[in-house]
């Protein structure tokens, strides 16, 4: 779980989060070892469908993937697609390697660290989708300027998508709810998103092509409603 700490606003800082929190089982560790190298970012240049699949592809980013439940499955029921995910919690990424090796997934790219750092490589206006998935909600008030869900963050999502893209966002939290739904109704966010909703079944109910993360999946168990939110860049 990640969050965004907000600083100079021409300036996007790094990300807070826990880096491991248990020791990996051989599998694991052998996965992060050898297969993460290999379907890993490059060091330099810009992530463009070309540069990581050798071709042009509708591509997305998943921003914080935890186990990569969510990334795996919008990967194996898009092959044509490309899929860039970043998250700094090992334990997550080994989990998603194992979901990538399972299901054969080819077009799939990983980064362990900091995911604005590599957001901000991919050009403007070429993602399809953005995804940010049961984000660290930092529910007290001083803390708020840690969350993802920010200006800086949503000023770069906007221009990383192009016209028609895709921005989700889910939560299990009332008040990261509340604060998601302000930010993205401040003018300059309703300038650049429409908010995909006819009535509250909108935010209620994922779309189709949506799977809950394990983080739903608990809090469901836990006795919370997840939310879902969707807004298509102008």
């Amino acid at each position: 779980m990640t969050a965004y700490k907000q600083g100079d606003p021409t300036t996007l800082n790094r990300l807070y989060g826990r880096s491991s929190t248990h020791k990996l089982r051989k599998g694991q560790q052998e996965l992060v070892d050898n297969l993460l190298p290999q379907i890993g970012l490059p060091e330099e240049g810009p992530l463009t469908a070309q540069a990581l699949f050798g071709d042009d592809r509708p591509m997305h980013f998943e921003i914080g993937f935890g186990g990569g439940e969510h990334l795996a499955y919008r990967a194996d029921l898009l092959p044509a697609h490309g899929f860039i995910g970043c998250e700094p919690f090992v334990n997550g990424v080994a989990q998603a390697l194992v979901h990538v090796k399972e299901q054969a997934l080819t077009n799939v790219r990983l980064y362990m660290g900091d995911a604005l750092e590599q957001l901000r490589r991919v050009p403007d206006g070429s993602l399809s989708f953005v995804y940010l998935l049961h984000p660290d909600p930092w529910p007290k008030a001083r803390h708020a300027k840690r969350r993802m869900m920010n200006d800086g963050p949503v000023d770069m999502i906007a221009a990383k998508l192009k016209p028609g893209g895709e921005f989700r966002c889910a939560t299990d939290h009332p008040v990261y709810l509340s604060w998601a739904l302000m930010v993205m109704q401040l003018e300059k966010h309703r300038e650049q998103f429409d908010w995909m909703i006819e009535d509250a079944s909108g935010f209620l109910e994922k779309s189709g092509g949506w799977v809950d993360t394990r983080y739903a999946a608990k809090a469901r168990r836990e006795g919370r409603r997840p939310y879902y939110l969707r807004y298509r860049r102008r």
